[in-house]
């Protein structure tokens, strides 16, 4: 079946499937957010990113294999609530950015800068800080040797706009000079975006509309 990146509260996964990585996206609740499992084709090592809630779900699919690591994308507590469950039962390796760590009560065991990399199995992901949603909300790129990137984008860009800065004038600046300057800048239209809420988008897709949402303000 052919991936679409739309998923619902208590339905199946969907699952992206390129030729060294599986993505598994599930929706989870109660505030409809993204978690992915990420899955090393070659070694079986995963990776989740936002252990959201619904710690049950996670752990059904994330299996007997268990995860290697756990990244939090920033400090809202909607993206950690099952990460306290998830990590006692798989013993997972702990990573958020530097500036969020100390917003999640779960102890970050790898605090992550701009640029860090993080890997498992044969996959490395690139960490982008980026400010604005949260002092240090981080999205991670996966550029795959065989196709296009994939970025994972917290709650820093959506379909339709950068995230929510609160009508912070100051802190919306500095969000969509983020994205424009450390993801749109360096990647190229076909990178598929994958966001902690939602529907997937391309960065084609979205791309054209950067001047509008820099005069909306948000």
């Amino acid at each position: 079946m052919t991936y679409s990146g739309a998923v619902k509260v208590g339905g199946p996964a969907d699952v992206h499937e390129l030729q060294d990585l599986m993505i598994s996206k599930v929706a989870v609740g109660p505030m409809d957010n993204n978690a992915y499992l990420l899955r090393c084709r070659a070694t079986d090592q995963q990776l989740l990113i936002d252990a959201a809630a619904e710690a049950a779900t996670l752990l059904r699919l994330i299996g007997d294999d268990g995860i290697a690591s756990v990244v939090t994308t920033h400090r809202h507590g909607d993206h950690w609530q099952a990460l306290e469950e998830v990590v006692a039962a798989t013993g997972a390796r702990t990573y958020a950015g530097r500036d969020d760590a100390e917003g999640i009560p779960v102890e970050t065991r790898v605090p992550v800068a701009d640029g860090d990399t993080i890997s498992f199995g044969h996959i490395t992901l690139t960490a982008r800080h980026l400010v604005g949603h949260t002092p240090g909300s981080i999205a991670l790129v996966y550029d795959d040797p065989h196709g296009h990137p994939h970025v994972f984008t917290g709650d820093c860009l959506f379909p339709g706009g950068v995230g929510n800065t609160h009508q912070d004038p100051q802190a919306f600046a500095r969000l969509i000079d983020d994205v424009e300057t450390k993801i749109f800048a360096p990647l190229p239209d076909e990178t598929w975006v994958y966001p902690g809420h939602g529907n997937d988008t391309s960065l084609g897709a979205e791309r054209p509309h950067l001047a509008e949402w820099r005069a909306r303000g948000w």
